[in-house]
């Protein structure tokens, strides 16, 4: 499983439409904001007066506050750094809703997908330390400080039974912040538009020319760092739905000839050793979709399509290696989505 810090790594996309249109009601508000960028495509409610963006982007400055101040292990103050310092005991429901999700979809994946590998990626080199050699036993070690087992939230109260047990929700978190900021719109009063948080996406209605929103999905190049550059596909996102993408392409390094990617899988401790390259999920919510592209990336092609097709209610594009060139598989239920491949 991956790790994306909060929330400095982006996803595989880049979103398609032209502001060359005659509906001139949509703003665009973007900047930058818990470590990562972000874009909000949003068409103004009728009767809405000329500081009416500045109210957009207040109600966003606030749920940004929100998710630092709860869900941010940069943030030494955060509750949920307190909690990894063993400084409180107390959650918040910001907090109670990821970790509970987390836990869901924990039991769901095999463990494929687990908020408290944190140390792994550390060990590795994909966490706030530098990597240091490691062997099986050092692995082993430090996996008796992991696993969602060793966490337990009861009436706004956690516990854990091991003291060094950490949680990280950054490979869950950009997405629950896309759904979060789309709430916020919804409250607005605003009939249409695209939330983007350093590539996690939830939309609602209709892009500024009538049409479903319009996603590329990034080829998987080592070291495609610019987004939209290189596109695999183009996909259109469905309103009400949220999309994200996990890869091993952007964060890795090579020793002794071997390629080390980001994906840790929490089960074995070790970096994955696949040919799948990238995975965009499609969910009913960004939180959702995030985790579950995290999780697919750990299991690898094969493992993948049988989870697929054991939950129709996710759609998947994967990317994988076939004998060095890109191949594509695409669940039935996007299929239609798939605008250009």
């Amino acid at each position: 499983m991956r790790t994306k810090p909060i929330f400095c790594v982006f996803a595989g996309i880049v979103l398609l439409f032209s502001y060359c249109s005659p509906h001139s009601e949509y703003g665009r508000i973007n900047g930058f904001a818990l470590g990562t960028t972000y874009a909000v495509t949003f068409k103004m409610p009728e009767g809405a007066s000329p500081s009416f963006t500045q109210t957009v982007q207040t109600a966003l400055d606030g749920c940004f506050d929100q998710v630092n101040n709860s869900l941010s292990i940069y943030n030494n103050h955060s509750l949920i750094s307190r909690l990894n310092n063993n400084l409180t005991v107390n959650t918040d429901s910001l907090f109670n809703i990821v970790f509970r999700r987390s836990v869901e979809i924990n039991l769901l994946t095999g463990g494929a997908f687990d908020i408290s590998a944190g140390p792994l990626f550390d060990a590795w080199g994909f966490g706030e330390h530098d990597r240091i050699p490691v062997t099986q036993a050092q692995i082993e070690e430090i996996k008796k400080q992991t696993g969602m087992h060793l966490f337990n939230l009861k009436d706004g109260v956690i516990s854990k039974t091991h003291p060094k047990a950490t949680l990280s929700m950054n490979a869950i978190a950009k997405g629950f912040t896309s759904d979060l900021a789309g709430h916020r719109l919804d409250s607005l009063g605003i009939p249409d538009y695209l939330v983007e948080i350093g590539g996690e996406i939830v939309c609602k209605g209709v892009n500024p020319q009538g049409q479903s929103w319009r996603i590329g999905i990034d080829s998987p190049v080592d070291g495609n760092n610019s987004p939209g550059k290189d596109l695999q596909t183009v996909l259109t996102l469905t309103s009400g739905k949220g999309l994200a993408t996990s890869g091993n392409y952007r964060n890795y390094y090579m020793e002794n000839g071997k390629k080390y990617a980001h994906i840790i899988d929490p089960v074995t401790g070790f970096p994955v050793q696949h040919s799948l390259l990238s995975v965009t999920v499609i969910a009913s919510d960004c939180m959702t979709a995030d985790a579950y592209a995290t999780a697919l990336m750990v299991m690898g092609l094969e493992k993948s399509k049988t989870f697929l097709s054991l939950h129709p209610e996710l759609g998947a594009f994967l990317i994988y290696d076939h004998n060095g060139s890109f191949e594509t598989f695409v669940t039935d239920n996007i299929a239609a989505s798939v605008i250009r491949q």
